[in-house]
């Protein structure tokens, strides 16, 4: 079997459960590549005992690749998505941050899950991700990635509302005033969407939710859409830029710039153990109907 692996050091604890995963591997004698910078933080790791020198590094994946491990938490798991693409590799998610919605599998788990995983006694949640075209066409490479939360536009460089011209298959919604608004898949809804006033989706709803950040037209409420819409934007405000983001990802773009938002052909698709599904991670981690008077 060949795996992938991909993460971040961002917690002083994240490295004994690398080291952990690591060793399982290499006992099972599994083919492991790890990205090329991952790798390199591993080495100088002086807190992980063994060096590894016989996993090798990847830049990039290819059909070859049955598994992609995803070590850290949420955001970790944002970056990525871009090395999968339309690749059909499941993702691994483990757990070595904080909440860790999209990374199920908790740290602690890594032996106990680990061979069933490899075995692939596990089920496959695949996830809709969203692409983003500008005209005039932008060459930052934010706009070269995918979105498996959300695009956002929002204000900047300024306290004062702007204007967000929205269109649905060319048919005009409304012109939102706010401080920005949010296009989610169901995967994002319990993210950003969720925080600003919008409605949870399951995982296989073929949908998308547009959701606006602090509306001054107050009777503008998030609107659930069929997934295959294609969502056109146009921003308007006082200065001559705005922002859009991309998960984890951020550029600017000048006003009245058209920005067309699509969802792409393929999924992500993410490896759910029987115990984690998408109702039981909602109850758990966001505590779901849980009332604390009872």
């Amino acid at each position: 079997m060949k795996i992938g692996i991909y993460g971040q050091f961002y917690h002083p604890n994240a490295a004994q459960y690398i080291g952990q995963l690591l060793e399982l591997l290499n006992e099972r004698n599994v083919e492991v590549l790890i990205e090329k910078d991952f790798l390199e933080l591993i080495h100088s790791n002086k807190t992980i005992d063994k060096d590894y020198e016989h996993f090798t590094a990847f830049e990039e994946l290819d059909n070859s690749f049955e598994l992609f491990f995803c070590i850290g938490g949420d955001g970790t798991i944002l970056k990525s998505i871009n090395y999968i693409r339309n690749l059909n590799i499941p993702i691994v998610g483990i757990n070595t941050g904080r909440l860790g919605f999209l990374a199920t599998i908790q740290k602690e788990q890594i032996k106990s899950t680990l061979d069933d995983i490899l075995e692939k006694n596990f089920s496959i949640s695949p996830r809709s991700v969203l692409t983003l075209k500008t005209s005039p066409r932008n060459f930052e490479p934010v706009f070269s990635h995918i979105a498996l939360n959300e695009i956002a536009v929002s204000r900047k460089n300024t306290t004062s509302m702007i204007t967000v011209d929205t269109w649905l298959d060319d048919q005009y919604l409304t012109s939102y005033w706010a401080d920005g608004l949010i296009i989610s898949t169901p995967t994002g809804s319990t993210g950003y969407s969720l925080s600003c006033g919008g409605p949870v989706i399951t995982p296989d709803a073929d949908s998308l939710v547009i959701t606006p950040i602090a509306p001054h037209n107050l009777n503008a409420r998030p609107l659930v859409i069929k997934d295959h819409t294609t969502i056109k934007l146009k921003v308007s405000g006082r200065e001559k830029e705005h922002l859009v983001s991309m998960d984890s990802r951020i550029a600017t773009l000048e006003n009245d710039t058209e920005i067309l938002i699509k969802k792409a052909p393929y999924t992500i698709n993410f490896v759910e153990l029987r115990e984690d599904s998408f109702l039981n991670t909602l109850r758990k981690k966001l505590l779901w109907g849980e009332d604390k008077r009872n």
